[in-house]
């Protein structure tokens, strides 16, 4: 494996860190839409302010580290997609600055009508920044963004089968994962009755999205036909097969309220659903274009995976402690 490998590697590593931590953040955003009024709904929405309040600026890192390490490592397939899909990545971006805001808002809030207002604008940011998103990754994987600057469409580009209906698919799966984790979350303080209203979403959302990845599979056999070719019988197969198998498990675990182990289960799904798509499209990044021919030169790659090893082991340890501690119950003595 040489250097353009592995700093696509880590990077796929920081992509899926997002989608499954900066993910479960956007789910809690769409439960909080679906929690009902003001006065019904505040046991769910305290408990997601409690699960995503801590982390949910550090999530966002990811997204940063995916960013600079495209930026650096690969960068005329970086410029290829930002200029192409500069419209839904611009959607994304608003998006993310009125969650975060609105977020901070509501907290500190004292009047009914601005919490409501704040509560809406973070529980609609959280419902369409992830579909935006959805709609970048469809693009990409339908090879609908070509090499060049703005070379791609720049609306059909993203507003197409394959990307809404992957736009649908990344919403569901924010939606799926925070209901279940949110199900530990109410757990581990003692809120049987919480646990139980979220592990009745995750059912159901888990249901909805196995629904959505059958169609989604047709939809990019009629769209997107190397893609599909590539995750139903070849290198993608192997992880599509342990993505379905592991959803499969959670919905067992959470009939069961196995509520910690389904964590792991409900992440490996959604892994293996990411991974499929990394080997089903290996070694192109965009069409015609592959690995080897989009990486920088040798030295600056080098130098990049250099100063992220010093960083990690700097912010690793940082990040751990982090994560750990917004895991305690909050009614430990």
């Amino acid at each position: 494996m040489g250097l353009p490998e592995i700093t696509l590697a880590v990077t796929w590593l920081g992509l899926t860190a997002y989608v499954l931590f900066g993910g479960a953040d956007f789910g809690g955003g769409i439960w909080d839409l679906l929690a009902g009024g003001t006065e019904r709904g505040r046991p769910q929405r305290g408990l997601i302010e409690h699960s995503i309040g801590p982390v949910w600026e550090a999530n966002h890192v990811w997204l940063i580290f995916v960013i600079v390490l495209m930026w650096t490592g690969f960068p005329a397939v970086f410029a290829a997609i930002a200029s192409t899909l500069y419209i839904p990545l611009t959607l994304v971006a608003l998006g993310i600055i009125a969650r975060g805001s609105a977020f901070a808002f509501r907290k500190v809030s004292t009047r009914i009508p601005r919490e409501r207002l704040f509560g809406a604008a973070f529980a609609l940011s959280s419902l369409l920044t992830p579909f935006f998103l959805g709609t970048v990754a469809g693009a990409i994987a339908s090879d609908r963004v070509p090499p060049g600057i703005a070379a791609g469409d720049l609306v059909t580009s993203w507003l197409n089968p394959t990307s809404l209906m992957t736009g649908l698919l990344t919403t569901a799966i924010t939606a799926y994962l925070a209901a279940v984790f949110l199900t530990r979350d109410a757990q581990r303080d003692g809120e049987l009755e919480l646990a139980e209203q979220f592990r009745r979403r995750a059912l159901v959302t888990g249901v909805v999205l196995g629904g959505l990845s059958l169609v989604g599979l047709l939809v990019l056999r009629v769209d997107a036909a190397p893609l599909y070719a590539q995750l139903t019988g070849g290198a993608g197969l192997p992880l599509l097969v342990v993505s379905v198998g592991s959803g499969v498990v959670s919905l067992l675990l959470l009939w069961r309220r196995r509520y910690l182990a389904v964590r792991l289960t409900a992440a490996l799904a959604v892994v293996g659903l990411l991974w499929g798509w990394a080997a089903a499209q290996f070694p192109e990044l965009l069409p015609g274009v592959t690995i080897e021919q989009a990486a920088a030169t040798p030295a600056v790659l080098l130098a990049t995976l250099i100063a992220l090893a010093v960083g990690g082991a700097l912010l690793a340890p940082s990040l751990w402690w982090l994560y750990a501690i917004s895991q305690r119950s909050t009614k430990a003595a």
